[in-house]
């Protein structure tokens, strides 16, 4: 037969050999896929998608319950298209633990963002920082030296005076009977602490000047806020006329300037270069470290301010949210609310202020946040796939670059792992040794793994000082038309999952 098809070609006309070449390529285009066609991959089930905008008209202002949605339909690994990003969603603990833990060594990266590129100097933070050898350093940094335990305890001072500064706030609107804004007041007194601790004196916005608390809102909303450069690249000159990167790069152009200020006068107090005393800032420790040298990676001016960004971005609104968040369940929950305050006044007794010491004493008030962080999982674990090389998850087929977001939120109430999951149960902590610091899959609040968050004791023993405080001095009712009944307990996703509806109470001091 082949000869046949020779001899006809011979005898063609001048026609004949373009016809010929045109039947070569396709005839070699075909042998090409037909030898480098590897064996059919196994994606995990993915929702139908649109063109370019893939799944994303799916998902909602909820986020987290969007997702929670769509993976009890299609299972707790399934795979979007957020535009032209394929994004791994996560609904599983068993599935959790095997991306932070088995296969970390695939999924050891944060996803690129381009709010993150521009805000972290070019990601040389800790928590957007590709993995390699300066991320090991720059984390050991944090872990044993900005937020080790001792740093933590070292800022005491600090959190007792700015508690004492809230306290004293509420009491002036007890004389009135008036309502305050605790979800406003914990997020001022959160970034009062984190400027205090991080850069030694409060920033307020001076001469014109934004505040950094001001500033921290800012870039914690551009880097939840929808972008086309991560999402759908070819696209991205909308980001022009969006004015996403005018925002972005006016912010992060206040920020740096504002710690290049900080850093300067730091230097100019010469106070870094002094033995190191308990009451030095993160400033102070990290110049000592730059000029020290003995750390095996190279802090310049940009890595010490994406590194300080970190201490506010990653810090103050999940830490307030949290806050917010405990306070609103206790209110809705008036016999939980009576047993903490119970404790809290029986342990701290007549004393004239509450100690962070009395903290150990306090188990029931412990209960509280522990299950306020497991209702309330304040952001989605987030990771990424290596670039170069296809991985394997429960028998599927994970492409390179692949987006993964850990739904911890619904991990925290799958009813599998937990009993009565949507109700706010602390007892169920009371010698239960299920912690929140990576080591049980069911509750990961902090992440877990290699890149778990690092400032999560800084965060605890804040949530527990400033609620301790709150029910020691004051008793709390719902506004006036309000009952336990109606409270208003939704949520919205801007990052971070916060009440909708901000906590507004009446204080009675007691």
């Amino acid at each position: 037969m082949l000869k046949q098809c020779w001899k006809k070609l011979q005898s063609a006309t001048f026609f004949d050999p373009i016809i010929f070449s045109v039947i070569l390529i396709f005839f070699s285009v075909y042998l090409y896929k037909l030898i480098s066609k590897g064996p059919k991959l196994n994606y995990p089930p993915s929702p139908p998608k649109l063109p370019i905008i893939g799944n994303i008209y799916q998902l909602s202002t909820q986020l987290h319950r969007s997702l929670q949605a769509l993976s009890e339909k299609y299972g707790p690994l399934i795979l979007l298209h957020l535009g032209s990003s394929p994004t791994l969603i996560v609904s599983s603990a068993e599935i959790a633990k095997e991306i932070l833990k088995s296969h970390d060594s695939v999924f050891q990266n944060r996803p690129g963002l381009k709010a993150a590129d521009v805000l972290f100097c070019g990601c040389i933070d800790v928590a957007f920082c590709p993995y390699g050898e300066y991320w090991r350093q720059a984390k050991k940094i944090c872990v044993l030296e900005l937020l080790s335990l001792k740093s933590v305890q070292g800022f005491q001072f600090v959190r007792e005076e700015e508690v004492a500064d809230m306290v004293e706030k509420i009491r002036h609107r007890c004389e009135d009977g008036g309502e305050v804004d605790l979800g406003e007041m914990f997020t001022a007194m959160s970034n009062n602490i984190a400027s205090r601790s991080a850069l030694g004196r409060k920033y307020e916005g001076e001469h014109g000047d934004e505040s950094f608390g001001a500033l921290s809102k800012k870039a914690m909303e551009l880097i939840g806020t929808f972008n086309f450069r991560d999402s759908i690249p070819y696209l991205k000159f909308m980001d022009v006329l969006t004015g996403f990167d005018a925002k972005l790069k006016k912010t992060a152009k206040a920020f740096h300037a504002l710690l290049d200020q900080v850093i300067d006068e730091h230097q100019k107090s010469n106070n870094y270069d002094q033995q190191l005393s308990d009451k030095k800032d993160l400033v102070d420790i990290l110049l000592h470290l730059q000029k020290d040298g003995e750390l095996g990676v190279n802090l310049t001016r940009e890595s010490l301010i994406a590194i300080l960004l970190d201490m506010f971005i990653g810090g103050t609104d999940t830490t307030a949210t949290t806050m917010e968040w405990a306070m609103a369940e206790l209110m809705k929950n008036p016999t939980i609310m009576k047993k903490a305050q119970e404790e809290v006044r029986r342990v701290v007794g007549s004393k004239t202020k509450v100690d962070e010491c009395d903290m150990d004493e306090m188990e029931y008030l412990k209960c509280v946040v522990k299950e306020t962080l497991r209702l309330h999982a304040p952001v989605m674990v987030t990771r990424e796939s290596s670039s170069s090389v296809h991985s394997k998850l429960q028998g599927y087929d994970i492409p390179p670059k692949t987006k993964v977001l850990i739904n911890a939120w619904a991990i925290q109430r799958d009813p599998k792992l937990w009993e009565n999951p949507e109700e706010f149960v602390p007892e169920r902590f009371i010698d239960n040794p299920v912690d929140f610091k990576g080591n049980h899959d069911q509750f990961i609040p902090f992440g877990a793994g290699r890149r778990g968050c690092p400032g999560m004791t800084f965060a605890v023993v804040e949530a527990e000082y400033v609620l301790a405080n709150l029910l020691y001095w004051f008793d709390w009712k719902l506004p006036n038309g309000v009952t336990v009944e109606d409270f208003d307990m939704s949520d919205v996703f801007e990052l971070v999952i916060r009440k909708k509806i901000p906590l507004r109470l009446v204080p009675v001091l007691h």
